[in-house]
């Protein structure tokens, strides 16, 4: 039996999903979207706002940047778009599934430690168990000859499929994954399995030495491409007729399989899960304020760009969109 939208979310998260709103008058919902423009405007951090509820645009608007159909970096939402990316090739069998191992899928021989038991579902999960490349490590990493050999002989700080350890350098590890088992490069899969169907621009983006693709990061869509990518989630992958992620890979990816140390959001395969004025959401979030929000049971997607040079942190600018998303979700 196909599952709906609600019942999708409901099955990767804890929390049943509240009722779904049966809408606010007209007049109502443009007072609240003109309060959240004037609340957006005034965040000096933020390029683009795009509100769309089932197929329908609420809001959108660009407040500096490239504008509304101009790439943009997107930063870690690329580990989303990753996580989507992988889920596609499980379904036209390139891996056999999130418990495929890593070091064979890489060619690579076993090291006789915990390396070896480390899986395509603990890279998505980011809990592989080796230590970060992301923070202050970010650095080192990318400066690094050899990105893949730096992440996989990082120290093993916990068990594979243990605890959550956000890691850019995992997600570039299964970027790698996905070229070797498909013979294609990640800007050609991105192109032809998300871009197409949704017809949306990919831009080139950043390489390793070695001439892969980053994996999990510096990926730029444009806010309105980003949108589109939000409802195809919300309609259980499905694209104007056409399935473009397997719908069951949707309600996978919304099961929660690890916490976030700094929010306390769980994370599921690609996606943070979360509370928005009591609606169960998932999101995709990037340095500098970048941010892909789905609320399945008002249909809703939200893209914010911002700043991609400046910190977003929970305590500030981040925050601040926080409470913008709140609102948004309220208001709708």
């Amino acid at each position: 039996m196909r599952c709906t939208r609600r019942q999708t979310i409901t099955y990767g998260l804890a929390a049943l999903a509240a009722p779904a709103m049966l809408g606010k008058s007209l007049s109502a919902q443009s007072r609240a979207m003109s309060d959240i423009a004037a609340r957006a405007g005034d965040l000096d951090q933020l390029h683009a706002l795009v509100i769309r509820r089932g197929g329908d645009v609420l809001y959108e608007n660009a407040f500096a940047g490239g504008g509304l159909d101009t790439p943009a970096n997107v930063k870690s939402v690329s580990k989303t778009l990753l996580a989507l990316l992988t889920g596609i090739a499980i379904e036209r069998g390139a891996l056999p599934g999130p418990e495929a191992r890593v070091l064979p899928a890489l060619g690579r021989s076993a090291t006789g430690t915990a390396r070896d038991d480390i899986t395509v579902g603990d890279l998505l999960s980011m809990r592989a168990g080796l230590a970060s490349t992301s923070g202050a490590d970010y650095g080192v990493w990318v400066a690094s000859p050899n990105w893949i050999d730096h992440v996989l002989t990082r120290d093993l700080v916990a068990e594979p499929g243990g605890r959550f350890i956000y890691s850019t350098g995992g997600w570039h590890v299964l970027g790698v994954v996905l070229t070797r088992a498909t013979g294609r490069d990640l800007l050609s899969l991105a192109r032809d399995w998300l871009g197409e169907p949704l017809g949306i621009d990919i831009a080139p983006w950043q390489r390793d030495p070695q001439g892969n693709y980053m994996g999990g990061n510096q990926m730029a869509l444009s806010p309105r491409a980003l949108a589109r990518t939000g409802e195809m989630a919300l309609n259980e992958g499905r694209w104007n007729g056409v399935q473009v992620v397997p719908a069951s890979w949707i309600a996978t990816s919304w099961e929660p399989r690890g916490r976030s140390q700094w929010s306390g959001d769980r994370y599921g395969y690609g996606w943070f899960l979360t509370r928005i004025a009591g609606h169960d959401a998932a999101y995709g979030r990037g340095y500098g304020g970048q941010i892909l929000a789905v609320v399945p049971d008002l249909d809703l997607t939200i893209v914010i760009t911002s700043d991609p040079t400046r910190p977003a942190r929970s305590e500030g600018y981040f925050g601040d969109l926080q409470d913008l998303m709140g609102g948004i979700v309220s208001g709708v």
